[in-house]
């Protein structure tokens, strides 16, 4: 069923990609939630078994919405991009790729892939 559909095979692809993106930013949010920022030196994250946090690190995020940094310090304005911000626009990435593969699983037009002439599948791209 899903093969023979080019909406449905596009739709569990979208979904896949939201199942990721949903899994990273709710892990993201859990790992900070448990995290310790207090002493990056003795206790870092990868010590306190950290596995997306570090990933999000060495991309350059290194602020945190609750006044912490990566390196120990204290900030005041650490802008959109922090650690919540980023989990944050992975869940809501989700919520719309989740939202698009239910689009593409109902409302995706077979009558594109046939011949008007036989009624048999057939690819016609002028008519994509």
């Amino acid at each position: 069923v899903v093969l023979n559909d080019p909406g449905r095979l596009l739709s569990v692809h979208i979904m896949h990609t939201a199942l990721v993106a949903g899994w990273a930013g709710s892990m993201a949010l859990y790992e900070l939630a448990v995290f310790d920022p207090s002493d990056p030196v003795l206790d870092p994250m990868w010590r306190q078994g950290m596995f997306v946090i570090p990933f999000m690190t060495r991309l350059g995020i290194t602020n945190s919405w609750g006044g912490w940094n990566i390196t120990g310090g204290t900030i005041t304005n650490p802008g959109l991009w922090s650690y919540e911000g980023v989990a944050g626009a992975h869940i809501v990435f989700s919520g719309l790729c989740f939202l698009a593969a239910i689009w593409h699983w109902v409302y995706w037009d077979l009558e594109i892939f046939c011949d008007e002439r036989t009624g048999k599948p057939s690819l016609d791209l002028p008519k994509i």
